[in-house]
């Protein structure tokens, strides 16, 4: 059980916990055998970091670009609030312009939040914008305290809670970023820490939030890993001194390719929100895709009347043509290849029942029919596939013009081809072998 009463340990020397994190070695995950039982909150939600954490890892968007995605989150939300919030920075002209072009909308959701560092001078940026809420950075281990920000923890805890008062003064809402909380010095300045900020939520009326930050991906999604690196026991912690699930919200990195379960494991322990970025796209490994997150939700809470599941596709579209997002072919969910099969068996399987090879409805949710990729391997119920969801025809599989077409791609991988083949030259392949019999394109 955690500690109810928390107390700051202002160590002397920080807390680099070496055995979990030894640097020269891969870290270890420590399992104390502790387990506890989910607390999945009646809601939870997803808030964005698209246009923060996601700019860290590309040039800068545009301000008409940061609108247009904007719009796309909200055309996805539904006006269901799933996707509740989104955080922008507020330094350059540019980042104010888009902020106060995303304004102008007028919509309820994603509700419009800053980003700040914890000094009073960024504070001045928030209050300019008009904003109700913005996150403060307030980095908690002791690799940020003592290595990077040169102070003791309770120097920076006095920081911290300056800047979050100085907010609350001023009628808006703290969101308090704890930086790198997988690595953090969890009894000794986590709790205490949170425990301060629950107090000015209770002198002010006003929420406090908690964001945990896994900086650096080291979270681990198993309840029986010891703290700092477990999710369900860094959620259960805040939860058992007071801390409300919707105040909680859970920001990971995807370092050691956990970032989806982690953000799914917040939510069953008792986070209220996850954060996400657009197809993961934040600093370095990125963050956890939204698509993936809101996929997620319908599959722990149910479908949600209003979300607009197909508005993933376009915008997936707009992060190709217009973003120059390079989009893996076999990235799950909007990938081009995402639902494609290449094997004739598969194929073969998709044209008795879909259902056998395609893991849901992809023409109805997300207005992505499934689709087969031609190659050596693809076979005459493949070729039969591909015509079929192009065009408005039914053929049988041993049509002699489907077997003419099986014929040259036989002939172009027994002349050493390795590459598969196009979709232009399937379309000039069956206006070849079906002449005037072939209708209009639907694709």
């Amino acid at each position: 059980m955690a500690n109810k009463n928390p107390k700051l340990v202002d160590a002397g020397k920080p807390n680099l916990y070496r055995p979990m994190f030894p640097y020269s070695a891969f870290p270890t995950a420590v399992f104390d055998g502790q387990r506890i039982e989910y607390e999945v909150p009646e809601k939870i939600w997803i808030t964005d970091t698209t246009f923060r954490d996601g700019q860290q890892a590309r040039p800068p968007y545009k301000p008409e670009q940061i609108l247009r995605i904007y719009d796309l989150l909200h055309q996805i939300d539904g006006g269901t609030g799933l996707i509740r919030q989104c955080e922008f920075f507020l330094y350059s002209e540019r980042d104010r312009e888009a902020v106060e072009l995303c304004k102008e909308r007028g919509h309820e959701f994603p509700e419009i939040t800053g980003w700040i560092r914890a000094v009073a001078t960024d504070f001045k940026l928030v209050s300019q914008m008009g904003l109700g809420e913005t996150g403060i950075l307030t980095s908690a281990s002791d690799y940020h305290i003592f290595l990077k920000l040169r102070k003791t923890r309770s120097q920076a805890l006095a920081a911290y809670l300056e800047i979050a008062r100085a907010a609350l003064d001023n009628g808006v809402i703290p969101r308090c970023h704890f930086e790198d909380i997988t690595r953090a010095d969890y009894d000794g300045f986590v709790l205490p820490f949170a425990a301060a900020l629950m107090e000015l939520a209770e002198e002010y009326d006003k929420p406090v939030k908690i964001r945990l930050c896994d900086t650096l991906g080291f979270g681990l999604p198993w309840a029986g890993v010891s703290l700092p690196r477990s999710v369900p026991k860094l959620v259960r912690g805040l939860r058992q001194i007071g801390v409300p699930s919707e105040w909680l919200e859970w920001h990971g990195h995807n370092d050691f390719h956990k970032v989806q379960v982690n953000a799914a494991t917040a939510w069953l322990y008792g986070c209220s929100a996850a954060n996400t970025a657009i197809f993961g796209c934040g600093e370095r490994t990125g963050n956890p895709p939204l698509e993936a997150l809101v996929v997620e939700h319908a599959q722990l809470k149910g479908m949600t009347e209003g979300v607009n599941y197909a508005a993933i596709t376009e915008l997936a579209e707009y992060a190709r043509k217009e973003l120059g997002l390079e989009i893996a072919r076999n990235y799950p969910l909007v990938g081009k290849d995402f639902n494609v099969t290449r094997a004739g068996i598969h194929a073969d399987g998709l044209l008795k029942n879909e259902e056998i090879y395609n893991c849901f409805n992809t023409q109805k949710l997300l207005n992505r029919p499934a689709g087969v990729a031609i190659t050596d391997k693809t076979g005459a119920a493949g070729i039969k596939h591909w015509i079929e969801a192009r065009y408005e025809i039914d053929i049988p599989k041993h049509d002699p013009r489907i077997t003419r077409i099986k014929d040259q791609i036989d002939a172009e991988y027994a002349a050493d081809r390795v590459s598969s083949v196009s979709d232009e030259e399937m379309f000039q392949w069956v206006r070849d072998a079906f002449g005037a019999d072939l209708p209009p394109a639907r694709i």
